[in-house]
């Protein structure tokens, strides 16, 4: 239950905007999208709030401590040789559309850590005035020690208690306990940052963790009902997000429910550039409808890992063709199916169990009861699933069914010239009047 009758406050940690998000940043994305549009298909109202981490995000972060190595955006913008803030910029701009094409409602916040610099000092100084943080050569620190003799607990989403400092990092000797984090980082006095701020303690920028305590609480309030991010935030992330936070407003739990969606895996095995299987939506886009991926996600329960193939995606795009080609000429009816939309919303209300979701739409439509019935419950559903179903209802009503045998062709050799300048969205649109028009069309990867 939430902290409020009828209300919800609910918080997704976006992504760092210095390139492309991969489809395994996108499950998560999807599962925040899929979560909010449950929320709002169960009746509640949702604030929703999403961070753009553009600053204080460091390449440490793949060794094992997030205090150490270069900001992303500083590291992109010397190999694009661009500003930091113009990457922050352009893939923060990329995020957002790519939040239109694979159909994520944008957040009703949609924050980014540059913007609340302000706020992360404020909050600082009050986990400073509290005792709890401490100074040293290179920032301002979280005593992890300090907060548990107040009788705090730290790390209960992670298995940190076995995690030793200096595995894969040197150890910081300044630090009193392996555990504890930063809140400050200062600037280096050697190299030139192009992003920092003025405060208290001196020219620096924000740890990695302090934004979204900041911003979480400015916009949901000291204490709110869900956390959502990837598996890989439960180890320190958010441990350190929940500490810092509880510190600072003397308020727990900080956070009522989290939810943490499992890793993608690509061809059975890990997904990294080095291995060129960092696949984003500009790759899948390459192949198949974005909204394929996203019947792709829906298969597997977000606490489970799913593994991704070309395969597999070519598998769901036929299945959300099929979906779509067999509901198409359906007239939508005055009612619904109430046996199938109560197995759905049990289905959704079982912790997000979207593989069973899907089983009860793939047997509803199937099934002999009347097209009218089912294509109002199917765009119901479609309400949570988010697959766009009402579109081949709509293709439908194109009033075009005069064209002739040169105009279609005409529209074909079109659609295969745009194709092959990879202007996609432009293809999409001419096949789908096509579709409508009763062509069949058959996609094939392209070389």
């Amino acid at each position: 239950m939430p902290r409020e009758d009828g209300k919800v406050g609910m918080y997704t940690c976006g992504p760092t905007v210095y390139d492309y998000p991969t489809i395994g940043n996108w499950r998560t994305y999807v599962l925040g999208d899929l979560m909010y549009r449950t929320l709002k298909y169960l009746g509640y109202e949702t604030n929703y709030v999403m961070n753009l981490t553009d600053v204080g995000h460091l390449t440490g972060d793949n060794l094992g401590d997030a205090d150490t190595g270069e900001d992303r955006l500083e590291k992109a913008a010397k190999k694009e040789r661009k500003t930091a803030w113009n990457i922050a910029a352009f893939y923060g701009e990329d995020f957002v559309d790519g939040l239109k094409k694979i159909n994520i409602f944008k957040p009703t916040v949609l924050c980014k850590a540059t913007d609340h610099i302000n706020e992360q000092i404020e909050m600082i100084k009050v986990i400073m005035s509290k005792g709890l943080g401490y100074v040293i050569a290179d920032g301002i620190y979280f005593d992890v020690a300090g907060y548990e003799l107040r009788g705090n607990k730290y790390g209960e989403l992670s298995d940190l208690d076995q995690i030793r400092e200096g595995a894969r990092v040197d150890i910081n000797p300044e630090k009193k306990d392996p555990r504890d984090f930063a809140l400050w980082k200062f600037s280096d006095t050697v190299t030139q940052r192009q992003m920092e701020w003025k405060s208290p303690w001196g020219v620096g920028f924000p740890g990695w963790h302090i934004e979204c305590s900041a911003m979480s609480t400015k916009y949901l309030g000291d204490q709110f009902d869900l956390h959502l991010g990837g598996e890989d935030l439960k180890s320190t992330h958010h441990p350190n997000e929940t500490a810092q936070t509880e510190a600072a407003t003397d308020k727990s739990p900080f956070v009522k429910y989290w939810m943490h969606g499992a890793f993608l895996l690509v061809d059975g095995g890990r997904m990294g550039k080095s291995m060129g299987n960092a696949y984003t939506l500009a790759d899948i886009e390459k192949k198949f409808d974005v909204l394929a991926l996203r019947y792709f996600y829906l298969t597997g329960h977000y606490r489970k890992q799913i593994n991704f193939t070309w395969e597999a995606l070519a598998a769901a795009a036929g299945a959300l063709s099929r979906l779509k080609k067999m509901s198409a000429d359906w007239v939508v009816g005055e009612e619904g199916l109430a046996d199938y939309e109560e197995r759905f919303k049990a289905a959704i209300e079982d912790d997000l169990n979207t593989p069973n979701a899907l089983a009860v739409v793939w047997e509803m439509i199937k099934s002999d009861r009347p097209e009218s019935a089912k294509k109002k419950s199917l765009l119901k559903f479609d309400e949570v699933l988010g697959l766009r179903l009402d579109e081949a209802t709509k293709l439908r009503s194109y009033e075009a069914t005069n064209l002739n045998k040169e105009q279609i062709d005409e529209m074909w050799k079109k659609r295969i010239e745009l194709r092959a300048e990879k202007k996609f969205k432009e293809a999409d649109e001419i096949r789908d009047k096509l579709i409508a028009l009763g062509v069949k069309v058959e996609d094939r990867p392209l070389k």
